[in-house]
Protein backbone atom coordinates (compact mmCIF):
# COMPACT_ATOMS: atom_id res chain seq x y z
CA UNK A 1 0.00 0.00 0.00
CA UNK A 2 1.33 3.53 -1.04
CA UNK A 3 0.30 6.51 0.92
CA UNK A 4 -0.10 9.96 -0.73
CA UNK A 5 -0.54 13.25 1.86
CA UNK A 6 -1.23 16.29 0.16
CA UNK A 7 -1.75 20.11 1.13
CA UNK A 8 -1.78 23.27 -0.57
CA UNK A 9 -0.62 26.58 0.64
CA UNK A 10 -2.14 29.89 -1.01
CA UNK A 11 -1.32 33.34 -0.10
CA UNK A 12 -4.62 35.56 -0.40
CA UNK A 13 -8.08 34.28 -2.41
CA UNK A 14 -6.77 33.57 -5.22
CA UNK A 15 -3.22 34.42 -5.06
CA UNK A 16 0.17 32.42 -5.85
CA UNK A 17 -0.04 29.29 -4.65
CA UNK A 18 2.08 25.78 -3.92
CA UNK A 19 1.84 22.32 -3.20
CA UNK A 20 3.07 19.93 -0.78
CA UNK A 21 3.37 16.28 -1.36
CA UNK A 22 4.51 13.50 0.70
CA UNK A 23 4.67 9.69 -0.69
CA UNK A 24 5.38 6.44 2.22
CA UNK A 25 5.35 3.01 1.58
CA UNK A 26 8.00 0.25 2.12
CA UNK A 27 10.96 1.74 1.38
CA UNK A 28 10.27 5.03 0.27
CA UNK A 29 9.65 8.20 2.15
CA UNK A 30 9.76 10.47 -0.65
CA UNK A 31 8.70 14.74 -0.22
CA UNK A 32 7.71 17.40 -2.95
CA UNK A 33 7.18 21.25 -2.51
CA UNK A 34 5.95 22.37 -5.85
CA UNK A 35 5.36 26.03 -6.63
CA UNK A 36 2.30 26.54 -8.74
CA UNK A 37 2.52 28.56 -12.01
CA UNK A 38 -1.16 30.01 -11.77
CA UNK A 39 -2.83 32.08 -9.20
CA UNK A 40 -5.90 30.15 -7.65
CA UNK A 41 -7.90 30.23 -4.67
CA UNK A 42 -7.24 27.50 -1.59
CA UNK A 43 -9.61 24.97 -2.41
CA UNK A 44 -7.84 24.91 -6.49
CA UNK A 45 -4.54 24.51 -4.84
CA UNK A 46 -5.71 21.67 -2.97
CA UNK A 47 -7.51 19.79 -6.04
CA UNK A 48 -4.04 20.80 -7.93
CA UNK A 49 -1.95 18.59 -5.19
CA UNK A 50 -4.44 16.03 -5.65
CA UNK A 51 -3.58 15.64 -9.43
CA UNK A 52 0.38 17.09 -8.99
CA UNK A 53 0.90 13.47 -6.68
CA UNK A 54 -1.34 11.53 -8.80
CA UNK A 55 0.86 12.72 -11.77
CA UNK A 56 4.38 11.96 -9.88
CA UNK A 57 3.17 8.32 -9.07
CA UNK A 58 2.26 7.52 -12.78
CA UNK A 59 5.30 9.61 -13.99
CA UNK A 60 7.79 7.36 -11.76
CA UNK A 61 5.83 4.31 -12.76
CA UNK A 62 4.60 3.77 -9.01
CA UNK A 63 0.79 3.06 -10.28
CA UNK A 64 0.92 -0.42 -10.10
CA UNK A 65 0.65 -0.39 -5.82
CA UNK A 66 -2.93 0.12 -4.41
CA UNK A 67 -2.81 3.85 -3.22
CA UNK A 68 -3.87 5.58 -0.14
CA UNK A 69 -4.64 8.98 -0.52
CA UNK A 70 -4.86 11.52 2.62
CA UNK A 71 -5.67 15.39 2.75
CA UNK A 72 -7.00 18.04 5.03
CA UNK A 73 -9.08 19.26 2.58
CA UNK A 74 -12.85 18.70 2.87
CA UNK A 75 -14.14 19.54 -0.52
CA UNK A 76 -11.63 17.50 -2.28
CA UNK A 77 -12.00 14.52 0.05
CA UNK A 78 -15.89 14.50 -0.28
CA UNK A 79 -15.68 15.57 -4.25
CA UNK A 80 -13.48 12.23 -4.69
CA UNK A 81 -15.30 9.84 -2.38
CA UNK A 82 -18.89 10.90 -3.85
CA UNK A 83 -17.37 11.55 -7.66
CA UNK A 84 -19.06 15.26 -7.49
CA UNK A 85 -18.79 18.67 -7.21
CA UNK A 86 -21.39 21.18 -6.44
CA UNK A 87 -19.44 23.90 -8.04
CA UNK A 88 -18.69 23.62 -11.12
CA UNK A 89 -15.43 25.31 -10.91
CA UNK A 90 -13.82 22.16 -9.64
CA UNK A 91 -15.21 19.86 -12.29
CA UNK A 92 -12.30 19.46 -14.34
CA UNK A 93 -10.50 18.87 -11.44
CA UNK A 94 -12.70 15.60 -10.34
CA UNK A 95 -12.33 14.69 -13.97
CA UNK A 96 -8.22 15.05 -14.43
CA UNK A 97 -8.23 13.20 -10.99
CA UNK A 98 -10.49 10.39 -12.13
CA UNK A 99 -8.69 9.80 -15.09
CA UNK A 100 -5.55 9.74 -13.70
CA UNK A 101 -6.93 7.25 -10.67
CA UNK A 102 -7.74 4.79 -13.39
CA UNK A 103 -4.16 3.91 -13.30
CA UNK A 104 -4.15 1.99 -10.10
CA UNK A 105 -5.46 -0.85 -9.18
CA UNK A 106 -7.04 0.55 -6.03
CA UNK A 107 -7.54 3.33 -3.99
CA UNK A 108 -9.20 5.20 -1.01
CA UNK A 109 -9.07 8.60 -0.06
CA UNK A 110 -9.16 10.15 3.61
CA UNK A 111 -9.73 13.52 5.21
CA UNK A 112 -7.40 13.67 8.24
CA UNK A 113 -6.86 16.70 10.41
CA UNK A 114 -4.55 19.77 9.65
CA UNK A 115 -2.48 18.46 13.02
CA UNK A 116 -1.85 14.90 10.80
CA UNK A 117 -0.65 16.26 7.58
CA UNK A 118 1.71 18.36 9.09
CA UNK A 119 4.52 17.03 6.91
CA UNK A 120 2.90 17.95 3.53
CA UNK A 121 1.71 21.31 4.89
CA UNK A 122 5.22 22.08 5.75
CA UNK A 123 6.23 21.41 1.95
CA UNK A 124 3.43 23.41 1.00
CA UNK A 125 4.00 26.19 2.48
CA UNK A 126 8.14 25.88 1.25
CA UNK A 127 6.84 25.44 -2.60
CA UNK A 128 4.82 29.14 -1.44
CA UNK A 129 7.52 30.43 -0.77
CA UNK A 130 9.08 29.28 -4.16
CA UNK A 131 6.34 30.34 -5.73
CA UNK A 132 6.79 33.95 -3.86
CA UNK A 133 10.60 34.17 -4.47
CA UNK A 134 10.08 33.49 -8.26
CA UNK A 135 7.56 36.02 -9.02
CA UNK A 136 7.87 38.86 -6.09
CA UNK A 137 5.07 40.77 -7.55
CA UNK A 138 2.20 38.52 -7.25
CA UNK A 139 2.74 38.82 -3.17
Amino acid sequence: MLRMYTDASTKADPGPSGVGLVFISEGLHKQLAIPLKEEMSNHEAEFEAVIAGLNYLVEQQLASHDLLLFSDSKIVVTAVERNYVKNQKFRQYLLTINQLLQHFPSFSMQWIPEAQNKEADHFARQALQLRLKANPSSS
